[in-house]
């Protein structure tokens, strides 16, 4: 039985999500759905992206996950089933996907059935419910719609390097208020070399010279920055809120100087 993932910007307050598992449950009862994040912000396909794709890479091939952002179609961003490193993604092709995958996919199905409702505002239960039914039910992910060669291309920012300087930016902040930012670790370590360096803050309002490796190498209420687990440079403070102490918001930059 493969496993259903649900990514999606609708909060928990109304009943789009019930309607969405139930619809699922109506048809297999046993069906495992997994509620990957409902708090996206409305619309935020950078953060969506970082979530899921955070996310889904610890789930086992043939998982399912289902967008639920942005998802109205249109022929310039068509609801699509995509096949990439054999998990299966459904969604709208407005450029999320772009964000999420690393390379091509295996296949690109723009999908073409006609949808459980006549109306157009709920495409996640009247259309995708459908598409995820048909690959549950084993049946030929080809048969779905027309295949396509490529996705719309959304660009992420990348940091930039100049001589001795990494600029980046923040990309997401988490429940605990840690600040996540686009410096791997890998380009971290290429232009570093095992060299001082400075994080910059805030132009210069914070600094901090050292990579931590946990939470807990420093005080309590003192400032750290670390390696997440997906590699990214994370700026935090131990039992604290960096987020907010600091004033870092989603964009905001951060300079590393060797």
């Amino acid at each position: 039985m493969p496993i259903v993932t649900l990514t999606t910007d609708w909060g928990l307050k109304d009943h789009y999500l019930a309607s969405v598992k139930g619809a699922f449950l109506r048809s297999v009862p046993n069906l495992i759905i997994v509620d990957i994040s409902h708090q996206i912000p409305p619309f935020d396909l950078n953060q969506a992206s970082f979530i899921l794709k955070s996310a889904y890479k610890n789930f086992p091939e043939g998982s399912i996950h289902i967008v639920g952002v942005n998802t109205e179609a249109s022929i310039e961003t068509p609801h699509v089933l995509i096949k990439y490193k054999g998990h299966y993604f459904i969604g709208a092709d407005n450029g999320i996907f772009a964000l999420i995958f690393d390379e091509k996919p295996e296949m690109i199905v723009e999908i073409d059935i006609i949808q459980s409702s006549n109306r157009f505002s709920f495409s996640t239960k009247d259309v995708f419910v459908q598409a995820a039914m048909h690959l549950i039910e084993g049946n030929d992910i080809a048969l779905l719609g027309d295949k396509r060669e490529s996705l719309t291309n959304k660009l992420s920012f990348k940091p930039v390097v100049e001589n001795n300087l990494i600029k980046g930016k923040v990309i997401y902040i988490d429940g605990y208020q840690n600040v996540i930012s686009n410096i791997t670790e890998k380009l971290f370590n290429e232009v570093v070399k095992g060299k001082k360096f400075k994080i910059l803050l805030r132009a210069g309002n914070y600094e901090i010279s050292k990579i931590s490796k946990s939470y807990m190498d420093v005080n309590e209420g003192e400032l750290l920055a670390l390696f997440d687990s997906e590699d990214h440079l994370e700026i935090a403070i131990n039992k604290g809120k960096a987020s907010s102490l600091l004033g870092l918001n989603i964009d905001d930059v951060i300079r590393i100087e060797v």
